[in-house]
C-alpha cells in the first residue's frame, strides 16, 4: 500500500468519519459532546483515571442514532402501503458486541445476529427478544445448536446439507421445529480484500446456487421433520459502496424462490445479508446513506418479484459495521517519536503509541487504511509524513501506514483514530500478553464501560502455572 500521506479531516469537513457528537472545541481539543477527548478527561468523567494503555471510545447517541435511521428506513422503503411485506433489520454482532449494546440496539428495533456460541449467549442474556435473534456459522458446535433449539430463536442459518439432519434430529428430540434459513452462495461477490468478499464459489460459506445445492438444501428442509424453511439468505462480502451487487445477489436470490414457489415450497422471507461499506479516511468517497440503501433494495425487490409474478417476501438486512463503526474511535497516547529515512531518500517520522495490532488487527490483516488527528490540542506547524505504529514485537505492527501529523508531535500527546467500531475490540487479541483495551460510552456529561479494560492479571488469570 502506497498511498500518498494525507491529513485527518475534522468532524466539521468529514462528519461521516466521527461519531456524530464529535467535534474540535475552542481549546483546540477533540470532545464527543462535553467531554473531550483525552484521558484525563476521560477519566474525570468516569470518576476514576484510566489506566495506561488506549481506550475505545463510543458515542452512545450516534449507535442509537444510526441504528434507528436502519430500521426506520427499512420499514418506510418496505412499507405494506407500497404493497411490500414488511423488513427487520438485525445487527451483525460480529462487528462489537456488549450487552448494553445490544439492549440499546433492540430498544429501537434491532435484532441480533449471531456467529458463535458466546454471540448467542450474550445476545440472550443481554434480553434480546429470541424470535429476533439468529445464528450463523459454517461448522455449528452442537452446544450452539442446542441453546438455539432451547430458547427458540427465530432464525438457523444453515450452511451445508448434512447440518440440516443433524439440527432436525435435535429439535425432534427437544419436540421442537427448528427454524431454517438456508445460506445462498450467489457467485456474486465485492468488498474490500478478497477474504471479505463471501459469494464466490471457491469459499467456505454457503451453498451454491449454481450447482444446485442450495436449491436441494430448501427441498431437503421442506421435507424433514423438525425443521421449517423460512427464508434464504445472501451475503456478498464486506465494506461494499456500490450498491450494484446487493441488486444482482438479489435478483439471483429472489429467482431461487420463486423456482421454489412453483414446487409448492413457501419460503415467507428474504434476508440480503450485510456488507454496507463506510468510509474510513477522507480520501474515501461518502457511503450510501440508509435510506439510499432500503430505497434501493425495494426497488429491485419490487422489479424483480414482479417480472417473477411472485409475490413480495419480507425482507431482511444484517448491517454491523455500518451501524458502529463511525460512532466509535480509539484514543492512543503517544510514546515515542523518531525519524527515518525512506528507500525513495525522503524523511518519515515514526510516531509510536500505546497499543497496536493487538486492538486493530485490520490494517495488517487486510490492509486497511485509517485516517490519525491528534486529540489533545489544536494542530498546529508544519505537517509531515507520518506513520502511527504500535508497540508489538512486529514490524508489520502498523496502524497507519501514512498520514500527515503536526512536526511537533511527541510523547505526552494523545492521537484518535476514528471508525473503529467494527472489528477492533472484537477481533483483538493478547498478542505478547497485552491487555485489551476497554470500551467506553459517553452519553451526554456521563461515562461508563460498556467493556472494563483487561488487567495483566486477567491476562495471566487462565495460566494454570500460576
Amino acid at each position: 500500500m502506497t498511498d500518498a500521506p494525507a491529513a485527518c479531516p475534522e468532524p466539521s469537513d468529514r462528519p461521516d468519519i466521527w461519531p456524530g457528537g464529535a467535534t474540535r472545541g475552542t481549546d483546540g481539543a477533540l470532545a464527543i459532546g462535553p467531554i473531550r477527548l483525552t484521558h484525563e478527561a476521560l477519566g474525570d468523567a468516569l470518576g476514576a483515571p484510566l489506566a495506561a494503555g488506549p481506550v475505545i471510545v463510543a458515542d452512545r447517541a450516534s449507535i442509537r442514532g444510526r441504528a434507528e435511521v436502519w430500521q426506520s428506513a427499512m420499514a418506510e422503503a418496505f412499507w405494506s402501503g407500497y404493497g411490500m411485506a414488511g423488513a427487520q433489520v438485525y445487527y451483525a454482532g460480529k462487528a462489537f458486541l456488549a450487552a448494553e449494546l445490544v439492549r440499546d440496539l433492540t430498544s429501537v428495533g434491532l435484532g441480533i445476529d449471531t456467529a458463535s456460541l458466546g454471540e448467542l449467549t450474550l445476545a440472550l442474556r443481554a434480553g434480546a427478544d429470541p424470535a429476533l435473534v439468529g445464528l450463523h456459522g459454517n461448522a455449528k458446535t452442537d452446544a450452539e445448536i442446542d441453546l438455539a433449539l432451547r430458547s427458540g430463536i427465530g432464525r438457523l442459518i444453515i450452511d451445508s446439507i448434512p447440518e440440516i439432519e443433524r439440527i432436525a434430529a435435535r429439535a425432534r428430540e427437544l419436540g421442537v421445529c427448528a427454524p431454517l434459513m438456508v445460506r445462498v452462495t450467489t457467485g456474486v461477490h465485492a468488498g474490500g480484500h478478497s477474504f471479505i468478499a463471501t459469494a464466490h464459489e471457491d469459499q467456505k460459506f454457503g451453498l451454491s446456487l449454481a450447482t444446485g445445492a442450495a436449491r436441494e438444501a430448501a427441498e431437503r428442509i421442506a421435507a424433514t421433520e423438525g425443521v421449517a424453511l423460512v427464508g434464504l439468505h445472501s451475503h456478498i462480502g464486506s465494506q461494499i459502496m456500490d450498491l450494484a451487487g446487493f441488486g444482482a445477489a438479489a435478483r439471483a436470490v429472489l429467482g431461487l424462490r420463486a423456482e421454489l414457489l412453483r414446487k409448492g415450497i413457501e419460503v415467507p422471507e428474504v434476508d440480503l445479508g450485510g456488507g454496507y461499506g463506510v468510509a474510513y479516511t477522507g480520501a474515501d468517497a461518502v457511503a450510501p446513506t440508509q435510506k439510499q440503501v432500503a430505497d434501493f433494495l425495494a426497488e429491485t425487490v419490487r422489479e424483480v418479484c414482479t417480472e417473477l409474478a411472485t409475490d413480495i417476501p419480507r425482507i431482511s438486512i444484517e448491517p454491523g459495521r455500518s451501524v458502529i463503526a463511525p460512532a466509535v474511535l480509539t484514543l492512543y497516547r503517544v510514546m515515542a517519536t523518531k525519524d527515518v529515512v525512506t528507500q525513495e531518500g525522503t524523511t518519515r517520522r515514526y510516531v509510536a503509541v500505546d497499543g497496536g495490532m493487538s486492538d486493530n488487527i485490520r490494517p495488517v490483516l487486510y490492509d486497511a487504511a485509517y485516517a490519525v488527528a491528534l486529540a489533545n490540542r489544536a494542530p498546529s506547524g508544519d505537517l509531515i509524513s507520518s506513520r502511527v505504529v504500535g508497540k508489538h514485537c512486529e514490524s508489520g505492527d502498523i496502524l497507519v501506514r501514512e498520514a500527515l501529523l503536526p512536526a511537533d508531535v511527541g510523547p505526552g500527546d494523545e492521537l484518535a483514530i476514528p471508525v473503529t467500531g467494527a472489528y477492533g475490540r472484537s477481533m483483538a487479541s493478547n498478542y505478547n500478553m497485552a491487555a485489551r483495551p476497554g470500551v467506553l460510552a459517553l452519553d451526554g456529561e456521563a461515562a461508563h464501560w460498556w467493556l472494563r479494560p483487561e488487567t495483566v492479571d486477567d491476562v495471566l488469570s487462565l495460566d494454570a502455572g500460576l
